[in-house]
């Protein structure tokens, strides 16, 4: 077949199936929704793709992905399933930086697990994209995409068995940086830099990567500058609320003086501790002013200092482990929502708290305007970092209930034009078709050129058969050896099968210990034999739980 009726049939069969239903691949090595922000994206953005008609499994690692069971087919055959693709959760309450024991080790994968912690790193990103890349090959066939949402590890490179699509909310490294700046001694500096050392590793796959998403112009940006992607390859699909669950409701009373805020204690991205004093500035003009935080109190650190010598221990409480009925009934109640951060790729507690119609004061940090959008017009927009413009904008609010109500509808009715989960939805589905019409176009031009050349050979060389009668025109499969199509991996299974080790297929070019090395990680040790056993002494290599830089969503879930 000529090249220009490949292109021909490509674009017909492209054009048939345009609408089809997908079947979606989304990967999450952080699922679990009430552990930050990648766990809700996962929760809401596969519910609204099967809702789409889309059949759309979800493979997640410890602590498992919350799903919103019964969606899909709707409007259309979709489906929703989880399959488990257990880690040795090595974070997990109430015995964090654990050491495993021994009959709980699988194979080589385990034991580098264990080991980089051991050695003061974050393992996760590089272990789930390994047991990823082996359960997705022993499954080929199965998927019309793969979705990754921002593991960016060496297991996600070349063949997982379709086309592969990452989202990146925002580079990591920026996360790094703010930890870095807020790091006190070179102890804690050194210990930040070896926790972070997996961002190495997500620079290196995010430059190879053919199709990335992200959630805001901002971080579009970022991801250039930082992880040095090229700018045609991102594509911005805005995220959202439910604004079906977040939205106004005059039944629950608002209580005097409430501000509330979503934030980790002490993560100095989110700007808590500017927070916290701009409360104690409020409460000389508005004594009823008190602070509920969405979130893990810290027993000690900057907040907690703060909180100690402004004597606020009474006018600041902190939540942890509400239902989604209850978030929503409390950010209802307050008089003002307050985002501090002094970055984020987007902010998902803005555009719920705007749903709610209750009325916001946040910062400018990273795209955060691109969601709350005009001063004084649906938000009140204040400089990142700066106690005293919060205390300003809380205060006004506070003072003025006509000026909450303007902005509370206004960023309600902003919220609903711009940024729903049905839109994101919608917009990522564009990507993945995209996504695997490109690879469709790159097969059809593989085969072509491959074709050209063997016909090429053959009018040079008649007889193109080797003196061992094999013949080298045989079709071969793109980008794989004539010997590597004898060992296709194992029929696929079930698509609900969970959890998913019992899938053992033939080993899939693991990655190398010299690839895992450049993380700073330990060498691979020989499948199904676990390191000894002795645990390490943390406190010796500098990287205690104390020490170790975390988030809520690392050790708490």
């Amino acid at each position: 077949m000529t090249h220009e009726a490949m292109e021909a049939g490509l674009h017909e069969g492209s054009a048939a199936d345009a609408d089809r239903p997908l079947r979606i691949a989304l990967l999450t090595y952080k699922g679990n929704p009430f552990c930050g922000g990648q766990g809700v994206y996962v929760r809401h953005l596969s519910r609204e793709l099967a809702r789409l008609g889309h059949e759309v499994e979800v493979i997640g690692s410890q602590p498992y992905p919350v799903l919103d069971e019964g969606e899909g087919g709707s409007r259309g055959p979709g489906g929703l399933s989880l399959t488990e693709l257990p880690s040795l959760d090595l974070y997990r309450h109430p015995d964090p930086f654990r050491t495993p024991k021994r009959d709980e080790y699988r194979d080589w994968i385990d034991a580098l697990e264990v080991g980089t912690m051991w050695t003061g790193g974050f393992p996760e990103p590089l272990t789930f994209s390994l047991r990823a890349r082996r359960h997705l090959r022993a499954r080929r066939g199965d998927f019309d995409v793969v979705h990754d949402n921002q593991t960016l590890g060496y297991g996600l490179l070349g063949d997982v068995g379709a086309p592969l699509v990452t989202t990146i909310h925002h580079p990591i490294t920026v996360d790094r940086q703010l930890e870095l700046d807020a790091a006190e001694g070179r102890r804690r500096r050194l210990s930040v830099r070896r926790w972070y050392a997996f961002t190495r590793m997500q620079k290196r796959v995010a430059r190879r990567l053919p199709s990335v998403l992200t959630v805001s112009g901002t971080s579009r940006q970022e991801i250039v500058d930082h992880l040095g992607v090229r700018d045609d390859r991102i594509h911005v699909v805005h995220i959202g609320a439910d604004t079906d669950l977040f939205s106004p409701d005059p039944s629950v009373p608002q209580v005097p003086g409430r501000i509330v805020t979503t934030s980790s204690a002490d993560v100095p991205l989110k700007g808590l501790v500017f927070l916290v004093e701009a409360l104690a500035k409020v409460r000389t003009e508005h004594p009823a002013a008190h602070l509920v935080v969405v979130g893990k109190r810290a027993e000690d650190g900057p907040v907690a200092q703060l909180i100690e010598r402004y004597g606020l221990e009474g006018s600041v409480e902190f939540v942890k482990g509400i239902s989604d009925a209850e978030l929503v009934d409390l950010v209802r109640s307050a008089e003002v929502a307050c985002v501090p951060s002094l970055y984020e790729g987007f902010s998902l507690p803005a555009a719920e708290a705007m749903a709610t119609g209750t009325p916001l004061v946040a910062t400018t940090g990273g795209a955060i305007p691109e969601v709350t959008g005009p001063d004084g017009e649906t938000c009140l927009a204040v400089r990142p970092g700066d106690a005293g413009a919060l205390a300003a904008g809380l205060s006004r609010l506070l003072g003025d209930p006509r000026l909450r109500e303007r902005l509370g509808s206004a960023g309600r009715e902003r919220v609903l034009r711009h940024f729903t989960w049905a839109k994101a939805a919608e917009g990522t589905v564009a990507r993945y078709r995209e996504a695997i019409a490109s690879g469709d176009r790159s097969a059809a031009g593989t085969q072509s050129r491959s074709a050209a050349g063997t016909q090429s050979r053959s009018a040079a060389r008649p007889q193109s058969r080797s003196a061992a009668g094999v013949d080298r025109s045989a079709p071969q499969h793109p980008g794989r050896s004539a010997a590597s199509q004898d060992a296709d991996p194992a029929p696929a299974t079930p698509a609900h099968v969970a959890p998913a080790t019992p899938v053992h297929p033939a080993p899939a070019a693991p990655v190398d210990a010299a690839s895992a090395a450049s993380l700073g990680a330990v060498a691979a040790t020989p499948a199904n034999r676990p390191p000894a056993t002795a645990p390490v002494n943390m406190a010796a290599s500098g990287a205690t739980p104390v020490d170790t830089p975390h988030r809520e969503s690392r050790t708490t879930c």
